[in-house]
C-alpha cells in the first residue's frame, strides 16, 4: 500500500524519480511532473477497468514504472542538442496495456504524435479515459493488435516487457519507415545475447532501489 493518498504528495517517490532524471541530466517542468503524478494516481487508484498494477508495484510506481517509461526520452534527450528534434514525429507503442511507457513519453514529449496500440477492451477504455483527463492532444488510443492497426511509416515503434526482442522486432518492422527506429525496454539478462549484434544498440541502466540491470535496446530500420 502507498504511504500517501496521492503521488503528488509522496515526497519519497517524487525524490527518487527526480534524482533518477537528474543523474541523467534531465529536469522536467512542474507541469510535466504533475501530469506524471496524475497518471500514476490514475493507474494505481482506478479499479473499474480491472487490476492495472500489482499490489507490490503500486507503492513504487513513480520510481519503477514512470522512471522506466521515461528512459527512451532520457537517452534521446541526452544525445540530441536541438530542442525541436522530436517535432512532427510519429511514435506507436505495441501492447500498451495500462499506458507504460507510452503515456509518460507522451507527457514528456508533447510535440510527438503517439499511438497507444492495445487490443484488450478494458485497457483501451482506461487509456481513453486517461487521455481525456490529462488532455493529451498528442495521444491516439488504438483498440487493435498492432498488425491490424493500419499504422505505417512510423518514426518510432516501442514496447515494454512484451515478448523476446526478436519477436517484437519482427512485429514492428513492417510499420517503421525507412530510417525509423524500434525501441524496447528489457531486462539486460534477456538481451545479453545481442551484445555482439552490429545492428542492435544496447544502453544499460538501473532504476531507483532496483537490483537488476535493465537495457534500452534499439534497432534502426535501414533495409
Amino acid at each position: 500500500m502507498r504511504k500517501d493518498l496521492s503521488y503528488k504528495d509522496n515526497t519519497e517517490q517524487k525524490n527518487l524519480l527526480n534524482q533518477f532524471l537528474a543523474e541523467h541530466g534531465v529536469q522536467l517542468s512542474e507541469e510535466t511532473l504533475n501530469k506524471l503524478y496524475q497518471f500514476a494516481d490514475l493507474v494505481v487508484d482506478t479499479k473499474e477497468f480491472g487490476n492495472l498494477i500489482s499490489a507490490k508495484d503500486a507503492g513504487k510506481f513513480l520510481s519503477r514504472h514512470i522512471a522506466d517509461s521515461l528512459v527512451p526520452f532520457v537517452f534521446m534527450r541526452r544525445e540530441n542538442t536541438q530542442d525541436d528534434t522530436h517535432s512532427s514525429l510519429k511514435w506507436a507503442d505495441m501492447g500498451a496495456g495500462a499506458g507504460c511507457p507510452v503515456f509518460p513519453l507522451a507527457i514528456a514529449m508533447p510535440n510527438v504524435q503517439f499511438f497507444a496500440v492495445e487490443p484488450r477492451h478494458m485497457r483501451v477504455n482506461f487509456m481513453q479515459m486517461v487521455k481525456e483527463k490529462l488532455h493529451l492532444d498528442n495521444m491516439t488510443v488504438v483498440g487493435k493488435r498492432f498488425e491490424t492497426s493500419g499504422l505505417t511509416d512510423l518514426d518510432f515503434i516501442s514496447c515494454r516487457a512484451l515478448s523476446t526482442f526478436e519477436n517484437d522486432w519482427e512485429r514492428a518492422q513492417a510499420g517503421l519507415k525507412k530510417g525509423g527506429t524500434f525501441v524496447t525496454l528489457k531486462s539486460y539478462n534477456n538481451i545479453v545475447h545481442l551484445e555482439n549484434d552490429p545492428k542492435v544498440h544496447i544502453q544499460k541502466y538501473v532504476l531507483p532501489e532496483e537490483e537488476q540491470v535493465y537495457a534500452l535496446v534499439t534497432r534502426g530500420n535501414n533495409e
